[in-house]
């Protein structure tokens, strides 16, 4: 031990003391206080900790719910339509045009000059009735001599007949030759033939002087009058201007109409067809289709065909237009959309339908074009749901949303 140590003397250590305020505390308080302090600071190092890491969790969240907005954002809206199924019948409306069932022309017969006329344009006219009458004393005279011939032919062949009787008796007694009994027999024969001759002149003449009265071949309406009293008549039809009068009956109808290639096979006999007009407004006219030309006319690819409606009260008038709703049957199960749903690819026609949430590019076969609407005759069923004006870079998987209040189901 060195001697700096044992000359030390040995001092008593208080215990150490803190003052707060006026008191003086003890060391074990101070201690407690530190300790305090500690978790104090803990406390609050937690709390900032748990500040920033709630801060960071926030942004973090904000961030992914960003994003998801974000790529929901991006999905495409689309409004979708139903296709409509075809009706059984179908109708195809097309123009059309009126003629009179039967329409002809009146020509005179005989020559000369009008000397009166009965009916008017417009008259109703029955069969057999009186039109016109042509004075023709040509034929008149004509008629008078051919008369005149035959009497004189009937009394030479009464000459002929007695004297070629006489003869055969002579004949019996060998008074006269054979052949002179032939000769006498031939001259009869000969005036019987001249007889004949005159007989059917004055026939034909007796015809053509009933030509000069005009009569209504059939129950008509006359649509012409052609000619007036004292007119210079001609014989025949063959000139311009010789047509007398223009009968038409109108009691039934027939309407021309050009059927599309499309629709010939089933533009058949015995359709039904209805006819309005622009000057009927609200009125429907039946008819039916009577017949076609059996041959598609390789100009218009059309069908001639003609329908028949009757026309009791002559309301309808021969060379008017007509729109001809046809009611075709259907044999091709089809549905119908609108011109807005097609979609051009170079790999053909496509139609974009919604299914489980996402867009399929389907492709169709096309029918009929009506104009705002085209027939699909395949390729889709009247449970797709079908997207409006599809955007031109929509592929197939792409996710849509279909818009509300659009068709969900087949109509």
């Amino acid at each position: 031990m060195k001697i700096d140590e044992l000359e030390k003397p040995e001092v008593h250590k208080e215990p150490e003391v803190h003052k707060e305020g006026e008191k003086e505390l003890p060391a074990e308080t101070t201690k407690g206080s530190r300790v305090g302090w500690l978790i104090v600071v803990l406390l609050a190092v937690g709390a900032l900790g748990y500040t920033i890491y709630s801060g960071i969790d926030t942004r973090v969240k904000a961030s992914t719910a960003l994003q998801s907005e974000t790529l929901d954002a991006a999905i495409p809206t689309v409004s979708v339509v139903s296709p409509k199924t075809t009706a059984p019948a179908e109708e195809v409306v097309l123009p059309g045009s009126i003629q009179a069932f039967t329409d002809t022309p009146i020509y005179a017969r005989a020559s000369g000059y009008l000397k009166r006329w009965n009916v008017d344009l417009g008259a109703h006219v029955t069969t057999g009735q009186l039109l016109a009458e042509i004075d023709a004393p040509e034929i008149d005279q004509q008629l008078l001599q051919s008369r005149a011939d035959l009497a004189t032919a009937e009394a030479n062949y009464n000459l002929s007949q007695s004297t070629a009787e006489r003869w055969r008796g002579l004949l019996k007694t060998d008074s006269v030759s054979k052949q002179e009994t032939d000769e006498k027999i031939g001259d009869l024969n000969a005036k019987k033939a001249i007889v004949d001759s005159a007989a059917s002149n004055v026939h034909r003449l007796e015809q053509l002087q009933s030509f000069e009265k005009v009569y209504a071949p059939f129950d008509g309406v006359v649509t012409a009058r052609n000619t007036d009293v004292g007119a210079l008549i001609d014989s025949g039809g063959n000139g311009p201007g010789k047509e007398l009068y223009h009968v038409a009956a109108t009691n039934r109808l027939r309407v021309f109409v050009n059927v599309p290639q499309t629709y010939s096979r089933a533009a058949a006999p015995g359709v039904a067809a209805d006819l309005t007009l622009a000057e009927f407004p609200g009125r429907v006219f039946r008819g039916t289709l009577a017949r076609t030309a059996n041959s598609i006319d390789a100009a218009s690819r059309t069908l001639l065909t003609e329908v028949d409606v009757p026309n009791p009260t002559g309301e309808l008038l021969p060379g008017a237009y007509v729109s001809v709703h046809l009611k075709l049957p259907s044999k091709v199960k089809a549905v119908t959309l609108p011109v807005n749903t097609l979609l051009f690819r170079s790999e053909g026609q496509r139609i974009a339908v919604v299914r489980n949430g996402r867009a399929e590019l389907v492709p169709i076969v096309m029918g009929r074009d009506f104009g705002n609407e085209i027939e699909v005759v395949s390729g889709l069923n009247a449970n797709d749901q079908v997207i409006v004006n599809p955007a031109d870079s929509l592929a197939s998987g792409d996710r849509v949303r279909v818009a509300s209040g659009t068709a969900k189901g087949g109509d």
